[in-house]
């Protein structure tokens, strides 16, 4: 009996974890949120794809503050987040669950995931918590 529990157990602990599930609205034109999206691969998340022709739109409706927005959105229990985040950056945000609406890279900073440049040194960038009333705080600099 021994035996099976212990085989049964690194039975569980050698089965790997299923991806997290992310939904992320994207222009079907644009390369650079489709290399954000290998990002999540990388990193274990499963992203959804939803192609939007009017991101703005699709912005309005998530609710993403003009303030903070960037090319791409996505949605992860029940947070929204906008741009080039970094993966750690949202692991870190289910984790903690602050009182917030999500995390956004406003514009498209150099280096962030998915704007990599060869051979062109990486912009310094702040990955902001934004809460309910719509105002952002830093969350990580990168």
């Amino acid at each position: 009996m021994k035996t099976l529990t212990t085989a049964l157990s690194l039975a569980l602990f050698a089965t790997p974890a299923a991806a997290q599930s992310i939904q992320v609205h994207l222009s079907p034109s644009c390369s650079c949120c489709k290399s954000w999206v290998r990002h999540l691969e990388q990193a274990g998340f499963s992203p959804k794809i939803i192609e939007s022709k009017d991101m703005a739109a699709s912005k309005r409706m998530i609710g993403v503050p003009d303030k903070v927005q960037s090319c791409h959105t996505a949605i992860i229990e029940g947070y929204f987040i906008e741009g080039h985040v970094p993966a750690p950056d949202i692991r870190k945000l289910l984790q903690d669950k602050p009182a917030a609406i999500g995390l956004a890279v406003p514009d498209m900073p150099v280096g962030s995931p998915g704007m990599e440049v060869e051979g062109v040194a990486p912009d310094r960038y702040e990955t902001l918590l934004v809460g309910a009333d719509g105002e952002a705080t830093v969350f990580a600099k990168h």
